[in-house]
């Protein structure tokens, strides 16, 4: 396979949240299994694709010649089955190559602490689609939050959590909290209580200004006001998160776009027409009409339809008069041919009335 690259990302790992060393080096010893496949589910949810590329044809010649050199990570689920934590691809892989088995860890593990353990691993990919961080550091963030309060309702009640004191704990999971996702603090400090179910505003507009404490990537390779970018990806229409994904629109004016509501759908139909996305600037005005109750389509539409920088001037006519005579599914981009087709017909029409009333 070729080799990984770095990709900026360094949660902390579960092992680190949670655990001592001595509980670290005693994990180490687990035994592993040779799982049926057919009894193995994939991860509720699973934010990262698994694709049959270039990549995964190397891992299945990897396998073929060494077999699952890294043993995947499964828990076992209420009916019996197993659920996925790590390996999706080298399962995939497993399938391909036909193989019966995958070899696997089994480890115990809550659903939060399973959530947290599938985005950290699934983080050293070479490559990490925007969608796929957007989806993973929200599952992981949520799980965050439920765990911690879940550590409040066990410190309520005079309870160890995990076998172990809850207050060291406690103390270490809202610190990274705070550090790596840019919470408050006194919405990390609030966590499990009623109040907080009732407010469960984590943080606000990602266009916002944040204390020095707040900015500071943390236990991460990325800042916290640029997780929170992230995360807002995932209110994106699914048409507009491809574009995101593909390169075509960029994360800053892809995080304006999250807060238009449904005037997405107009914004990505402008996009198909144009064949042409807006800039940061120009979503940023997008986002401000939206608040004040002013984007309407023919505001989007002026707004996609101004010349930027790197563009030749365009003719656009927008006037009520010229509208109605447009075909209606004529793209706008093809506005200007229309008319010039129309003009080179209606020149023609002249030139050949004048050529009849010349010969009279």
């Amino acid at each position: 396979m070729p080799k990984e690259r770095e990709n900026g990302i360094k949660l902390p790992s579960l092992d680190e949240l949670f655990s001592s060393q001595k509980e670290r080096d005693e994990a180490k010893l687990k035994h592993i299994y040779e799982i049926p496949i057919n009894q193995i589910d994939a991860f509720p949810d699973h934010p990262f694709k698994v694709r049959d590329d270039e990549d995964m044809l190397n891992l299945i010649e990897s396998i073929r010649a060494q077999g699952v050199l890294t043993p995947c990570m499964v828990r076992k689920k209420k009916d019996g089955r197993y659920e996925l934590i790590s390996g999706h691809r080298r399962k995939r892989a497993c399938e391909l190559l036909g193989m019966d088995t995958l070899r696997c860890e089994i480890m115990e593990l809550s659903k939060e602490q399973a959530t947290i353990l599938m985005t950290e691993s699934n983080f050293q990919r070479s490559t990490i689609l925007p969608s796929e961080k957007a989806f993973a550091y929200k599952m992981r963030l949520d799980a965050m939050k439920m765990l911690v309060s879940r550590m409040v309702e066990n410190q309520k009640k005079g309870r160890n959590f995990g076998g172990q004191p809850v207050e060291p704990q406690l103390e270490k999971a809202r610190e990274h909290l705070i550090n790596s996702y840019g919470v408050t603090e006194d919405y990390a400090g609030n966590l499990g209580t009623a109040d907080s179910r009732k407010h469960d505003h984590t943080f606000g507009p990602v266009g916002q200004r944040y204390n020095s404490r707040e900015m500071i990537a943390g236990d991460v390779g990325e800042s916290s006001r640029q997780i929170q970018r992230y995360i807002r990806l995932t209110e994106l229409i699914p048409e507009l998160l491809d574009l995101v994904d593909e390169g075509k629109i960029g994360l800053r004016p892809a995080v304006e776009l999250s807060y238009i509501g449904h005037k997405q759908h107009d914004v990505y139909e402008m996009i198909q027409q144009e064949q042409a996305t807006p800039t940061h600037e120009q979503t940023r005005r997008m986002r401000k009409m939206f608040d004040e109750g002013k984007l309407t389509r023919e505001a989007i539409e002026a707004i996609m339809m101004e010349p930027k920088s790197n563009q030749q001037e365009r003719i656009v006519l927008r006037t009520e008069r010229i509208r109605p005579l447009f075909p209606p599914d004529l793209p706008v981009s093809k506005r200007e041919d229309y008319i010039a087709a129309a003009m080179e017909y209606y020149a023609r029409h002249r030139q050949r009335q004048k050529e009849r009333d010349d010969a009279r």
